[in-house]
C-alpha cells in the first residue's frame, strides 16, 4: 500500500509539472483524468487533495486556486523559463554541438516545463544559420579531459589539422602528445583544454573538436602550473586561443572604444587619459595573426603605438598582406 502512495504521488508531481502552471490552473476533474488516460491510474476525487496537501507538505510549490472548482498549479520549479529559454538558445546555437544532440538536450531541457511554456521555449530557438560539428565524440574527450584534471594527470593524445582536399591530416608525424591540462576553457564558440605540453615546454592549448580520440589518461602526475600562471589572465591575452610569443604593447584609442577594450580584456585593464578624445590601454598580449587582425579592423580608432619591434612586426605583415594582394 505504502509503495503504491509513493507511486502515486510521483505521478501527481509528474502531472502537476507538465500540465500546469500558473497561466495554466487544472482542475480535480482534469488530473483524474490525465492519471487514468496517460497512467492507467484511477483515483477517486478526495484523493486528489489529499495528495496534493502531502505534496506541499514534502516543500512541492503547488498553488490552490479556490472557487468553486479548486484548480492547481505548480509555482517554482528547478528551472525558471527564462532560465530554461536562455539554455536552450545556448544549445541551440552551440558550434561544439551537433546537430543531434542539440536537438536530444534540447528536448531534455523540455521535460523541465509545462506543456504550454514548451511553445514558447520553441519559438525562442536562435534560428540563424550556424556551423555545427558533426563529431560527437567531444562529449567524451570533454568528460576524459575533466577527469584527468580532477585526478592531476597527464593525457596522452593525436590532433589532426585537415589539408586541401579536405582530407583530416595528423600533427606531429602522428605522433600523440603528452599534455598536462589545467583548465577546460569556452572561447570563440569552441572548447580549448590550456596547459602545459611537454613536446613545446611550454604553457599552450588544443582545440577540442580537433583532437582526434578520446585522450589516455596516463599514470604520471601532471606538470605542477607555474608560480603566478592564471587561466583567466592568459585567456585575455589569447586571440582566438592561437597563442605565440608574447609581448606587453600600447594602444592608444579613441572614447568609443573603452567598451571594446573591457569587453577584451577585462574590467582590470590598465588604461590611461591622453587627451578629451583619446585613452592609453597597456596590455599583454599574444602576437597572433589574430590579434592584428582584431588590431586592423578598427581601422585608426585603435592605433599601436609600443613597442617598437612590435610595430615593426605589424608593419611587415601588413606588407606581406599588401604584395600577396
Amino acid at each position: 500500500m505504502e509503495k503504491d502512495n509513493k507511486k502515486r504521488l510521483m505521478l501527481m508531481q509528474e502531472v502537476l509539472e507538465k500540465y500546469s502552471d500558473e497561466e495554466h490552473p487544472i482542475t480535480t476533474a482534469q488530473i483524474m483524468d490525465i492519471l487514468d488516460r496517460e497512467y492507467s491510474m484511477k483515483i477517486h476525487r478526495t484523493t486528489v487533495g489529499k495528495d496534493i496537501a502531502e505534496l506541499i507538505e514534502m516543500d512541492v510549490d503547488v498553488h490552490c486556486v479556490r472557487s468553486t472548482q479548486n484548480r492547481y498549479f505548480i509555482g517554482s520549479r528547478y528551472f525558471e523559463l527564462p532560465e530554461l529559454k536562455l539554455l536552450v538558445d545556448a544549445v541551440a546555437s552551440s558550434k561544439f554541438i551537433t546537430e543531434k544532440k542539440s536537438a536530444e538536450l534540447i528536448s531534455k531541457l523540455d521535460k523541465f516545463a509545462s506543456v504550454y511554456q514548451r511553445e514558447c521555449i520553441k519559438r525562442n530557438i536562435l534560428t540563424e544559420s550556424r556551423i555545427k560539428p558533426h563529431n560527437e565524440r567531444s562529449f567524451y574527450i570533454v568528460d576524459s579531459i575533466n577527469e584527468a584534471i580532477n585526478k592531476n594527470r597527464k593525457v596522452q593524445f593525436t590532433y589532426f589539422e585537415y589539408d586541401a582536399n579536405k582530407q583530416k591530416v595528423l600533427r606531429n608525424e602522428g605522433k600523440p602528445y603528452l599534455f598536462s591540462p589545467y583548465s577546460l576553457v569556452w572561447n570563440g564558440d569552441y572548447y580549448y583544454v590550456v596547459g602545459y605540453s611537454h613536446k613545446h615546454e611550454k604553457i599552450g592549448t588544443f582545440r577540442v573538436d580537433r583532437i582526434d580520440s578520446t585522450p589516455e589518461i596516463m599514470e604520471e602526475t601532471a606538470q605542477p602550473m607555474p608560480d603566478g600562471f592564471s587561466v583567466s589572465e592568459f585567456t585575455k591575452t589569447v586571440f582566438q586561443m592561437y597563442d605565440q610569443e608574447r609581448a606587453t604593447v600600447e594602444l592608444v584609442c579613441t572614447n568609443e572604444m573603452m567598451k571594446v577594450i573591457i569587453d577584451r580584456f577585462g574590467e582590470d585593464v590598465h588604461t590611461e587619459i591622453v587627451d578629451d578624445e583619446h585613452f592609453k590601454a597597456v596590455v599583454e598580449v599574444s602576437l597572433s595573426p589574430n590579434f592584428f587582425g582584431w588590431l586592423f579592423g578598427f581601422g585608426d580608432k585603435i592605433k599601436l603605438i609600443a613597442p617598437q619591434w612590435v610595430m615593426e612586426k605589424y608593419r611587415e605583415m601588413l606588407e606581406k598582406e599588401l604584395y600577396i594582394l
